[in-house]
């Protein structure tokens, strides 16, 4: 791939060629022995065209991007990003405000006046810095006051809000943070002020936040599309294979190429910008080891403020449920004497109804005997009166069987008496 990058970049010099120049120079010898392997071939890989420069090293980007010396590129980008047709008028100068550990964790900060007033920020960061959106809208707010003053100063009395116009924070992310990642299938966002009512007012900031790596990991192994797609890759690939394919579907970009190759043909001058890079990058990587263990400490300073906020709250739950637990057992102890009374008086009341019980079932055997002998005394009244009814059966029979004999005796009185008269 070193050959094909060679066609097109006849400039490109050997390994060899690079290792004997930097040995020729003290200079270069001595910084080249400062840095370690990995690092030795990085360089090394960029000067023979194993690989590509990285755009987003700021010394690069400003030599290549410069808008005083070529606006047209920045213009281009910009215009591609921004959906409409951007003209320069001027480069300001970059005095903002922020802090100078803020301005470290940049690659690239440059400011331009557009054609009707407006004003861009085109920020590169080499690691995305803590609060994103935060520092955004202040960069943001930062610039619209920048020009607020900038343009009263010059309008004076004549000067009306509608002088101020819109002001546009761009923002190219090497390595972006998390929230980027949450969703990965996007990489370019656009935002601006919008009311939910539909109300229209041009509230003048808005943004547009790229975050580099995605956009490399979305397009792996797929061909670039588009203008965009190509400035993209310009400034985060650096494979040979993709800078073939920039310059081949768009041969404007092969001059940019071949003034990253001249830059690269002074060794001197590269290596002092390659070793600012490296130092630059140290810095901020340190600060951005600073910032997110800061997050952390105030995650967790957050978190035990939770957790204290927490056990208070518990320690007053636990106060009140004790509190109530009190109450209650004096309750229980109230409750509990007058069980013990209550469980007093019913062992009274259940002796007396044992007591009762027992004179009841003395009672009751009483009952039952007299009831038995109740129950003979029947059954030998009954016997007596079935011996009482046949008696008087038999004396009825008696009595009968009397009468009949006396009837039988009347009528023979009576045959005897007619017989005696003569009357038979």
């Amino acid at each position: 791939m070193q050959k094909g990058l060679k066609k097109y970049f006849p400039q490109i010099r050997t390994r060899k060629e690079v290792l004997d120049e930097i040995n020729r120079s003290p200079v270069c010898s001595w910084q080249f022995a400062q840095w370690n392997d990995e690092q030795k071939k990085e360089f090394l890989d960029v000067c023979t065209g194993v690989r590509g420069v990285k755009m987003t090293y700021d010394s690069f980007f400003k030599e290549i991007m410069n808008p005083d010396v070529h606006p047209e590129r920045l213009e281009e980008l910009l215009s591609l990003l921004l959906g409409q047709n951007i003209h320069i008028r001027q480069v300001l100068p970059n005095d903002s405000v922020r802090l100078a550990d803020e301005s470290s964790l940049l690659i690239t900060d440059i400011v331009v006046e557009l054609e009707e007033g407006s004003l861009a920020n085109i920020e590169i960061q080499k690691i995305g810095d803590a609060f994103p959106g935060q520092r955004g809208a202040c960069y943001s707010a930062d610039l619209l006051l920048r020009q607020y003053k900038r343009v009263k100063g010059q309008r004076k009395k004549k000067f009306t809000y509608q002088d101020v116009k819109t002001v546009y924070t761009i923002v190219f992310f090497e390595k972006s943070t998390s929230e980027f990642h949450e969703i990965e299938s996007a990489y370019i966002h656009r935002a601006k002020q919008v009311f939910q009512t539909g109300l229209n007012l041009n509230m003048l900031q808005e943004y547009v936040l790229i975050p580099l790596d995605i956009y490399k990991e979305s397009t792996h192994n797929k061909t670039i599309n588009n203008k965009l797609e190509a400035w993209l890759s310009f400034l985060c690939d650096d494979s040979p294979e993709r800078i073939l394919e920039i310059v081949g579907k768009y041969p404007d970009f092969q001059e940019m190429y071949e003034e990253v190759y001249e830059i690269c043909g002074n060794i001197e001058g590269v290596m002092d910008m390659f070793s600012k890079e490296l130092l630059e990058l140290d810095r901020n990587t340190v600060q951005y080891m600073i910032e997110e263990q800061q997050e952390q400490l105030d995650a967790l300073h957050k978190e035990v403020d939770e957790k204290r906020k927490e056990v208070e709250e518990q320690k007053k739950r636990l106060e009140e449920q004790k509190r109530k637990y009190v109450e209650q057992q004096r309750k229980y102890v109230e409750q509990q004497k007058m069980f013990d009374e209550q469980q007093r008086k019913y062992e009274v009341q259940q002796k007396r109804l044992e007591e009762q019980q027992k004179m009841f079932d003395e009672q009751q055997r009483k009952y039952e005997d007299q009831q038995k002998r109740l129950e003979d005394q029947q059954k030998i009244f009954v016997e007596q009166q079935e011996k009482y009814e046949k008696q008087c059966q038999q004396i009825e029979i008696e009595r009968l069987e009397k009468e009949g004999i006396k009837k039988e005796l009347e009528e023979l009185k009576n045959i005897v008496n007619k017989l005696s008269e003569g009357k038979l």
